[in-house]
């Protein structure tokens, strides 16, 4: 573990880990019934939408988007990635955030009332650790020979560099559809690995059938019932139900999914349910997990089953462990502080 640079600071009554849509909408909901919050994150500012490609269309219409009440201002029906960045930096800036970002998690340390979260650059004293990491930036590995070669990525931004180029992209559901369909109008020559026998039936309605159709009409060459078993420099080799196959490839995109940090909850105490989803236990009604003080918020509470919570939904946990906070906090509050929490 690094040795800690900074002195302890306790001037917190909750830490937030992760300073995603989530994390952001549990700080300032906490913040707004008088508790002093900080925001850690390893990475940027919403740093999934970063890692998004580029102009991303969501899923969600703005209204769905949206935290602490802020309207989200957009010229489209579904924002794009851009809009969405500007609209979360200025929630922060609005909200006067208290954030510390590109500083990693290490370790959760003490007790209830009096924990320390111990950084790459420090230790924050609270009271409370929520941790609202989401899963985007651990991504399933393939775990074949060859994945680590540079041209292989486990996330797709966008397609102008890959003009007239093999490009393979590993998946069936949205992600790489998306890709795919950029990909070759973009210029690029693509196949499509699937491990099952078609492309999923999640892709959302308006994406499948421009799919299906590219690939009936020879632009998209798509493999089904297939499985990597090595990627080389300039070819992915394949297993394919009429035996091995060599498919060219300059680059390989496997969007094969992502899931939570493990090794982060393992490190904070936290523990997983024995469920097929491996969900971090945590109690229904108030998020707060086996680690009495430590809650989660977000995607990280459905484990493996990423698909159940989303920026939609999971935001209202933001309100519920705010609540739960306040009232915990209130007796211990300067009179002044307790009468904000009681009223809110």
């Amino acid at each position: 573990m690094a040795e800690s640079t900074f002195p302890a600071i306790s001037s917190f009554d909750a830490v937030v880990i992760g300073a995603g849509p989530v994390g952001l909408a549990c700080a300032l909901e906490a913040q707004r019934r008088g508790l002093r919050v900080c925001v850690v994150d390893k990475g940027a500012l919403v740093n999934s939408l970063v890692g998004y490609p580029t102009n991303m269309e969501f899923f969600s219409t703005p209204e769905l988007l949206e935290i602490g009440g802020y309207p989200f201002p957009t010229a489209h029906y579904k924002p794009l990635r851009e809009d969405a960045l500007d609209y979360y930096r200025r929630v922060a800036v609005g909200e006067n955030l208290t954030l510390r970002l590109y500083e990693r998690v290490l370790a959760l340390e003490g007790g209830p009332g009096a924990y320390e979260v111990v950084t790459e650059k420090g230790r924050l004293g609270c009271r409370y650790v929520i941790v609202a990491t989401g899963f985007f930036d651990v991504p399933n590995r393939l775990n074949v020979p060859g994945e680590e070669l540079p041209h292989v990525s486990y996330y797709y931004k966008e397609p102008y560099a890959h003009v007239g180029q093999d490009v393979v992209v590993v998946g069936a559901k949205n992600s790489a559809a998306k890709a795919a369909l950029q990909l070759v109008r973009a210029g690029a020559r693509v196949t499509l690995l699937v491990r099952g026998a078609a492309i999923s039936e999640s892709v959302k309605y308006w994406i499948r059938p421009d799919l299906i159709n590219r690939i009936a009409e020879g632009r998209i060459r798509a493999l089904f019932n297939t499985t990597i078993q090595r990627i080389d420099a300039e070819a992915v080799q394949v297993l394919t139900p009429d035996g091995p196959l060599t498919v060219p490839a300059h680059f390989v995109y496997a969007l094969t999914g992502y899931h939570p940090d493990y090794r982060l909850l393992t490190a904070l105490g936290i523990d997983t349910r024995p469920d097929a989803a491996h969900t971090p236990w945590h109690n229904e009604e108030t998020f707060e997990t086996n680690r009495p003080g430590v809650y989660v918020a977000g995607t990280v509470c459905g484990g493996l089953n990423t698909s159940r919570w989303f920026i939609e939904n999971g935001r209202y946990h933001a309100a519920v462990i705010a609540a739960h906070l306040a009232g915990a906090v209130a007796p211990a509050l300067p009179a002044i502080q307790q009468a904000v929490v009681l009223s809110a």
